[in-house]
């Protein structure tokens, strides 16, 4: 079995922060190394992502490599996924996968002799927290020293946040209406005294069903402002104006910025090119 990416603890913190290392390289300058060449790399991607579809086909190509595209629905069969991976692994060097259903992705790393990246699933999304790390490594010194808030209910990017916390060291604190909880995380349900004292300030997109239990926890320009000087406001895209963040705030230098996921294409480079130098 070769080392993969399912779960953000699959990588210690010494891991995590060589690839942050690696990343650096990467976006110091690509043009001179082709890593990929000669390798393949198996996509599971459904047409509407965006982001992380994009950056890891473009990283990949940078890098000297090819991929083949498939949408996430070919690995919904009544064939096993250790017979598909099993099959997979003679002509292709690593997979990333994007699948609702975790233990898809679970199950493929678990057989494979090939390295398997979880591209986000419903319930985690490693590759998107790991980059946000190292992009606020570049805003914020001492990161780990940081206290963190997310706002949001209880999902994929909270849980995914809450593991990175529990890894890397930091302090991370929820902020929601009750019944939306991640567990065992200390969590606010004003959110105007759980902005005080944070340094960063994370937020997720909220679901349908719970628009109207979540009116009172948009963060707007007036929340960040009792933050901690410096605070840095990391909405997780996409996300919707007036709905988790206010027009203000997007419009404030709290913000992060578009430019922010630049380093989605060097971080996740560097993760699969880290995966393969352990197969």
């Amino acid at each position: 079995m070769s080392k993969s990416l399912v779960f953000i603890d699959d990588f210690s913190k010494e891991e995590i922060y060589e690839i942050f290392k690696l990343a650096d390289e990467f976006a110091d300058d690509v043009s001179q190394v082709n890593p990929l060449e000669g390798k393949t790399v198996v996509l599971f991607f459904p047409e509407s992502s965006l982001r992380t579809r994009v950056t890891f086909e473009k990283g990949i190509q940078e890098l000297g490599g090819k991929t083949i595209l498939f949408p996430p629905e070919a690995l919904d069969k009544k064939e096993k996924i250790q017979d598909v991976i099993g099959y997979l692994e003679n002509w292709v060097d690593a997979a990333i996968v994007r699948h609702s259903d975790i233990r898809i992705v679970k199950s493929m790393a678990e057989h494979a002799r090939i390295p398997v990246i979880n591209a986000m699933t419903s319930e985690n999304h490693p590759c998107e927290i790991i980059t946000d790390l190292y992009a606020l490594s570049k805003i914020h010194k001492d990161i780990e020293k940081k206290k963190f808030l997310f706002v949001g209910a209880k999902g994929n990017i909270g849980n995914t946040w809450k593991a990175a916390s529990e890894l890397m060291g930091f302090e991370l604190e929820q902020c929601c209406p009750v019944g939306y909880e991640i567990d065992n995380i200390n969590f606010h349900t004003n959110i105007d005294e759980a902005v005080i004292g944070k340094d960063i300030i994370c937020t997720d997109s909220i679901p349908n069903k719970a628009k109207e239990e979540f009116k009172n926890y948009q963060i707007t320009l007036l929340h960040m402002q009792k933050a901690n000087q410096g605070a840095t406001l990391n909405p997780c895209p996409p996300f919707f104006r007036e709905e988790e963040v206010s027009e203000d705030v997007i419009n404030s230098d709290y913000f992060v910025g578009y430019g922010f996921k630049k380093c989605l294409i060097t971080v996740q480079q560097a993760i699969l090119c880290y995966l393969l130098d352990k197969k």
